[in-house]
């Protein structure tokens, strides 16, 4: 996927991301293109190769309409949890490097769901942590809403799965 200078892009685990700039550097013999981001999170820098974006997961931010399908999956009474805790760490890591938005959706309401029947190990908590932020500011900066206003929302469509478990 190409990309120009000012695209706002989704860098895998890191979040949200301006495409500043996009410049030749002397690699191997020759020159290569890289991508500039500058990270809204922590104002740091990455380069990407150009030619190695889908491997890194580099992607535009999702549309309007793909943030329906996140809310869909918050609000799903599906769960994917593996019931060891090493199973399912890799499982929920591995969705996480995906980059896909749904794939990390999917990780924070299985961990915010197994969070109110156990403890969560530091490392799942921190998980936890991570994919609520980059759920959460990617849709605020989607919607153009706060980032309060978005985790109201994002707890709501969680506490209707709660509310499902519960009943059943």
């Amino acid at each position: 996927m190409a990309f120009k200078v000012g695209d706002k892009v989704v860098y895998p685990n890191h979040g949200i991301g301006v495409i500043e700039d996009i410049a030749m550097r002397a690699e191997n013999g020759g020159d290569s293109a890289f991508y500039c981001l500058r990270i809204y999170s922590n104002k740091s820098t990455v380069m990407v190769p150009t030619a190695n974006t889908d491997q890194v997961g580099l992607r535009k931010v999702v549309s309007k309409k793909q943030l329906d399908r996140v809310f869909r999956i918050l609000r799903s009474s599906d769960m994917t949890v593996a019931s060891d805790w090493k199973g399912r760490y890799q499982e929920n890591s591995d969705r996480m490097r995906t980059g896909s938005i749904e794939e990390v959706a999917q990780v924070l309401k299985n961990l915010a769901l197994l969070s109110q029947s156990k403890s969560l190990s530091y490392r799942e908590r921190k998980m936890l942590d991570k994919a609520r932020y980059l759920v959460v500011s990617e849709i605020a900066e989607v919607s153009r809403q706060s980032e309060q206003k978005v985790e109201e929302k994002i707890d709501r469509a969680i506490g209707v799965t709660l509310r499902s478990q519960a009943e059943h």
